[in-house]
């Protein structure tokens, strides 16, 4: 019965119809009954008959045409929450359907809270998405992967259930427990019997938007060399052994080395219109992802505009007093010249209580030095990305994702495709989006201050530990005196 009178709710728009059906109805059998109890027909009760006859006629097929539509617009609502307003939602719904299914391939490259902050915007124009996730540390059993498991999180039409649903804890036995994402991962795997397959299953199986993809099967370690020649064989152990070595991370490298790309890997990296590359962790989750052999490859032959979202903050441990054009150069001596087209970075105002928050933690701006990008082949695009989340400064998804779908709209405009019926949505969407971006960054925050050029910087590593690194260094002569 609930079910039943949902559709008499404000909300759904159908009493309008129903009322209609209900006159045309009545218009039409009003107009048989007469012509069946009446002997004789004047001329003009005729025409009284015939036009009640027509007109409810046409009450009747125009309200259950409407009907049949609204019914469908309310199982697209249903099934689909992506953000849909007014008009839109209203007259818009099914072709906006078509135009996600048909909507440009994207594929984004890294892991973490950057990749699904990524994914949660993107989602909002096209169906089409693959994450191509950074896994490590396997150990023998393939699950549980909580990469894995968060881009899907951030894939669905639903977050909160999905979110509550995969962490819910379930009771094996007696004494053990453990987390409905895991029991859901082995099913899936024992059914289907490839992984890979099973995370892609999960599209339609979870009402998921795009799919996942794990960018190697094989059990693999990120390690790093540090610039002192210290080798590191666990990515958790990282952040620390560079802070007591006093030492920046030379390399980052994949152990075994000749780990195979996952199945479908290159495949959505040759078909995508665009390839995202980050925002998140440099060394442990985007740049781990380009080792694999054949995917760095596969990225700098596609003809897909090759985006790099740079960090807002720098991360401790990994890459303290890194700049904009630090992070760029990391990823291309890692990955070879081509890797990135584009680079999108904050140029929003941030909150100087946030900033301080983080400068405890150890970590600092991201120093904007556009002018030592120019020479790296990789075109600069500024935006308001910066947003604050539960007292943490993070990534805007609306505002990535508006700048990456801006880019394929001036390759539709640049190919003379404006009358495209996909241009046409897409560069209605993000005009819609950008609207709201200006509304809630109305904020007054403290602007950021210029930074000073690279060469005149004193590094705040070294100014963070310069005492630790002078009583080494008297440590070590006293040592070589001795001898």
């Amino acid at each position: 019965m609930k079910d039943f009178f949902k559709w008499f709710k404000s909300s759904a728009k159908m009493k309008r119809w129903l009322l209609l059906m209900l006159i045309g109805i009545v218009l039409v059998c009003y107009g048989v009954a007469k012509v069946l109890i009446a002997k004789e027909l004047s001329f003009s009760e005729l025409a009284k008959i015939i036009l009640s006859f027509t007109v409810g006629f046409t009450f009747a097929v125009v309200s259950i045409i409407c009907i049949q539509r609204r019914t469908l617009e309310l199982l697209v609502q249903e099934t689909d929450t992506r953000d849909l307003s007014g008009k839109e939602q209203v007259h818009s719904l099914i072709f906006n359907k078509k135009v996600y299914n048909q909507g440009p391939k994207i594929v984004v490259i890294g892991g973490g809270s950057g990749l699904n902050t990524v994914l949660r915007g993107l989602k909002n124009y096209t169906d089409n998405i693959t994450a191509i996730v950074t896994v490590s540390n396997y150990g023998e059993n393939i699950t549980p992967l909580n990469d894995i498991k968060d881009s899907l999180i951030a894939l669905s039409t639903n977050e909160d259930k999905m979110r509550n649903l995969m962490n819910t804890e379930v009771q094996i036995s007696r004494n053990e427990t453990t987390s409905f994402s895991n029991l859901y991962f082995n099913a899936m795997q024992q059914t289907i019997g490839d992984f890979t397959k099973s995370i892609e299953a999960s599209s339609n199986v979870l009402n998921m938007i795009g799919k996942v993809l794990p960018v190697t099967l094989d059990k693999v370690d990120i390690c790093a060399e540090l610039e002192d020649g210290t080798v590191i064989e666990s990515k958790e152990k990282i952040p620390q052994v560079v802070n007591e070595r006093i030492s920046k991370i030379s390399r980052i490298y994949l152990y075994p080395t000749n780990c195979k790309v996952a199945p479908g890997v290159i495949e959505a990296i040759n078909e995508a219109d665009a390839i995202v590359i980050g925002p998140g962790s440099l060394y442990t989750n985007v740049i781990p992802n380009l080792l694999v052999p054949g995917v760095s490859k596969a990225i700098r032959e596609s003809k897909a505009f090759k985006v790099y979202v740079s960090n807002i903050m720098t991360e401790f441990g990994q890459t303290d007093n890194y700049s904009l054009s630090d992070h760029i150069k990391t990823i291309i001596e890692h990955a070879g010249k081509g890797i990135v087209d584009y680079c999108i970075y904050d140029t929003g105002e941030i909150v100087p209580e946030f900033v301080r928050k983080y400068n405890k933690e150890g970590c600092e701006l991201v120093d904007q030095d556009p002018s030592n990008v120019k020479g790296m082949g990789v075109k600069l695009i500024q935006r308001n990305l910066s947003t604050v989340e539960n007292d943490a400064i993070r990534h805007n998804p609306d505002a990535i994702a508006t700048a990456i779908i801006q880019l394929i709209c001036d390759d539709l405009v640049f190919n003379d495709m404006q009358n495209n019926p996909q241009f046409l949505k897409l560069d209605s969407k993000v005009k819609e989006t950008k609207k709201k971006l200006k509304k809630n960054n109305s904020m007054q925050y403290v602007k950021r201050k210029k930074s000073k050029d690279s060469k005149n910087r004193t590094s705040k590593f070294l100014e963070k530990y310069n005492d630790r690194v002078e009583s080494i260094r008297k440590s070590e002569k006293k040592s070589k005196t001795k001898k």
